[in-house]
């Protein structure tokens, strides 16, 4: 892995609360990075059954419109809009915990890729349920990185559950913090114990 602070200050953080409609106040999680690839490479590693085990996980399903997916030993979905090579949206976990990946080309072989993660206030029970996925979130980005970059990864959930890979979590928790108190959509407390629950979740052996 390159140095930690190098990968953690790539990706670019906000947390916001806002209307739902139908489904009432939501949290939003968005998290952004630059990668130096093409849009369609990125596509394709994203939405790719062969590449996404090589980054993330096995996935099942079709990601199309009207598709399903099933992520191995993880979350399930419905794909609500997909629209190649800039646009999917689907359901995680749930049928109100929605994300929108978008990629914007920003010149020759290079990517600006978005990911918003919305669910009701009633789910996160304040922006500091931001801990509980940006995280996770900040690791897939860095492994996609590492995986557009050419590296090998042999088994990505085990190098995520390493001790460097936790260590890179921990930060990550102390950067999301950062990010709830800036946007004001939590108290002191909350966010404290986000962290706490965060850290047992995504580093417990440090």
């Amino acid at each position: 892995m390159k140095d930690i602070t190098e990968q953690l200050e790539a990706i670019r953080r906000e947390v916001a609360r806002r209307d739902g409609g139908d489904l009432g106040e939501l949290v939003a999680v968005l998290v952004k990075r630059t990668y130096h690839a093409g849009v369609e490479d990125v596509w394709d590693a994203i939405t790719g059954k062969e590449r996404l085990p090589r980054w993330f996980a096995p996935v099942t399903g079709d990601f199309r419109e009207g598709g399903s997916f099933q992520v191995e030993n993880m979350a399930s979905g419905d794909i609500l809009q997909c629209r190649p090579p800039k646009l999917l949206r689907m359901t995680y976990g749930g049928p109100t915990s929605i994300v929108e990946v978008r990629l914007t080309s920003a010149g020759t072989d290079v990517t600006d890729l978005e990911v918003e993660h919305t669910v009701p206030v009633a789910m996160a029970g304040s922006g500091a349920g931001a801990l509980y996925v940006g995280p996770g979130w900040d690791q897939g980005l860095l492994m996609l990185a590492r995986h557009l970059g050419g590296e090998h990864i042999a088994d990505p959930l085990a190098d995520q559950n390493s001790l460097p890979g936790q260590e890179f979590s921990r930060r990550s928790i102390q950067a999301w913090a950062d990010a709830v108190r800036a946007s004001g959509t939590a108290t002191e407390e909350e966010i404290t114990a986000s962290v706490t629950a965060a850290a047992t979740h995504f580093a417990p052996d440090l």
